[in-house]
């Protein structure tokens, strides 16, 4: 009986060390392979050609060609898929986020060179995200790009109901693939839209970058989160990422943001669940969630409290995602029962706030 197929990774950084410590990490697994090493961006582009790899891991800082050049010259016309794997200064956030733009499909933290244990929890997190990033659907980039835009332009502009906003809620959680997504369907909700709180799995240090750039799209107002921010009409507020939970409390005039320690959920922090479960707890009935694609199950038990406490649930279908893991254990478990193409589920979220005359009257303060 033949073995099955181990998936072929390229390693591309300019370190040395960082190299060694990857190769040796990926290699331990029995399902993944390192199948050639380069230390810039030219030297990566020959190896493509005759290594074949199924996933590249991408460095930002590399000599002679960079990361983010080196990406746009192959996801044009030949996508593989990509992980940036990169140190969060703040150049490499920017550049980090115009290569997932570009095409890449997730960001993680450079190794820390410190102690063992450490190193192996990061690896293990590096390993499931090659795994995933194998199976995930990569288009070029400049396909990708129009067909957003497409989408985007081809719908009608969403109307807020007159007079609901103000107590309504959206939640939003996604993982892998999600940079893309909530750059696509964020914009479409105008400045009158209800609050929307995220949790976007991505490295600390990340996100602020991440939610400044998004600012830059959208007609509501785009932060990151900091603990006791008020969640309220027009405002987006991203969960930072890396080491703390957000949550949402009640206050005397609505809602304010609650960072919370506490170990991964669902080998995530911030968890898409932990967020959920609070909504669920504190907004009941007057709330539109919506899982997009991500890799692992976050966020599946904590939709379905909020469908149990009368939420409208929503989760992205398989044919947009790029990667249909936390859509598909949403659906599997009874969270929701609506799969919806991306560029739809703005919308919907929005029509649920009149669907339902008893949810904008339950839980008034």
């Amino acid at each position: 009986m033949n073995a099955p197929q181990r998936t072929r990774v390229l390693i591309v950084d300019d370190s040395a060390v960082v190299r060694r410590v990857l190769a040796m990490g990926i290699d331990r697994e029995p399902d993944l392979h390192v199948v050639g090493f380069a230390s810039n961006g030219e030297q990566a582009l020959d190896l493509m050609e005759r290594l074949n790899p199924d996933v590249i891991t991408l460095d930002l800082e590399m000599p002679n060609m960079d990361g983010l050049t080196f990406m746009r010259s192959f996801m044009k016309t030949r996508p593989i898929p990509t992980i940036v794997i990169s140190s969060a200064t703040n150049g490499n956030r920017n550049v980090a986020l115009q290569c997932v733009e570009a095409g890449a499909v997730d960001i993680i933290s450079k190794p820390t060179l410190g102690t063992n244990a450490g190193l192996a929890s990061m690896m293990v997190d590096i390993c499931a995200r090659i795994r995933e990033a194998a199976g995930a659907k990569t288009r070029p980039s400049a396909t990708r790009a129009a067909a957003a835009v497409v989408a985007a332009t081809a719908k009608p502009p969403i109307q807020v109901p007159v007079g609901k906003a103000g107590s309504w809620l959206y939640a939003i959680g996604s993982s892998t693939g999600g940079i893309q997504a909530l750059s696509s369907i964020l914009p479409l909700f105008p400045a009158s839209s209800p609050a929307v709180v995220i949790v976007q799995h991505m490295p600390e240090g990340f996100t602020a970058s991440f939610a400044a750039r998004l600012n830059t799209i959208c007609p509501m107002d785009v932060k990151e989160a900091k603990d006791g921010d008020i969640v309220q009409q027009g405002r987006i507020l991203v969960a930072p990422g890396g080491t703390r939970h957000m949550e949402i409390m009640r206050y005397a005039g609505g809602y304010r943001v609650k960072l919370v320690e506490g170990d991964p959920v669902c080998f995530s922090r911030p968890s898409v669940d932990v967020l959920f479960k609070s909504v669920a707890r504190e907004a009941g009935r007057r709330v539109s969630a919506a899982i997009l694609t991500g890799m692992g199950r976050d966020g599946a038990e904590g939709m379905l409290e909020i469908r149990k406490a009368g939420g409208a649930t929503f989760a992205q279908n398989q044919q947009t995602c790029v990667v249909y893991g936390m859509p598909q254990a949403a659906h599997q478990v009874g969270a929701t029962d609506t799969l919806l193409p991306l560029e739809d589920i703005p919308a919907k979220m929005t029509e649920a706030m009149g669907a339902n005359p008893d949810r904008s009257r339950t839980h008034q303060f």
